[in-house]
């Protein structure tokens, strides 16, 4: 990790791309730039470790990053991906407690930090911000409700393809009626991520790409028909 310069007229025009700040006008995007610091992190670099102290959110400009978790056989659970416009570490500063979770740049990332006092008076002196924020924690707890019924079901095809559903609600973009993710995670993060091997991700994408839900090119994933796709899964 290392900090670099960047301009305030240059901080504010990233921060509008942060949903946290969307509602505010440029005034209010100069006194919180003012309070970041920008940093770039390297593909693979951590930013903190589960149970460390957490003095600092993050708020993803450039590149994406994974929330992971490690099982009790020692094995790595993907808890979320996170990409340009979303933020994370804010809950170790809203209630005092050690970090629930690992962080991880997935490609070389570009962030601006806030520290944990700056951002409660952000919080406080900018009521949308709240609001906003509270939106934000409770998509993330639908989400994880999700996550946690995927991992239930027996069935890995069921677990892999909410998933995939999952990483296109966060990710996707929707045109002529396709639902297109540009940058799908590897396959041991996607198996990490459904508690499945890798080896059953392969097996699994080939499936869908054959039964017509899906096609591939590269890193990139199309849906040819979302509501389809759920409904195949019961979802």
């Amino acid at each position: 990790m290392y900090v670099y310069v960047s301009s305030s007229m240059e901080k504010i025009e990233l921060l509008q791309s942060v949903s946290l700040f969307w509602d505010l006008p440029n005034e209010q995007l100069g006194y919180i730039a003012h309070q970041m610091i920008p940093k770039k992190y390297t593909s693979g670099e951590y930013f903190f470790l589960e149970d460390s102290e957490g003095e600092q959110c993050f708020f993803v400009i450039r590149g994406s990053v994974k929330v992971t978790r490690l099982s009790k056989d020692g094995r790595e659970v993907i808890l979320a991906i996170l990409s340009e416009g979303e933020f994370f570490g804010e809950m170790s500063l809203l209630d005092g407690d050690a970090r629930s979770a690992n962080v991880i740049a997935l490609e070389d990332t570009k962030v601006f930090t806030l520290n944990r006092q700056d951002f409660l008076n952000v919080i406080k002196e900018n009521p949308l911000i709240a609001i906003e924020l509270l939106k934000v924690l409770g998509q993330r707890l639908r989400k994880s409700d999700r996550q946690i019924t995927s991992l239930s079901l027996s069935d890995a095809e069921k677990r892999i393809a909410l998933c995939i559903l999952r990483i296109a609600d966060e990710q996707g973009t929707i045109q002529r009626g396709l639902v297109s993710i540009i940058k799908m995670p590897i396959q041991q993060d996607l198996a990490n991520m459904s508690g499945t091997s890798r080896e059953t991700v392969s097996r699994t994408l080939k499936l869908f790409e054959t039964e017509g839900f899906i096609t591939r090119d590269g890193r990139k994933l199309i849906i040819l028909d979302y509501k389809k796709f759920g409904r195949e899964f019961d979802f």
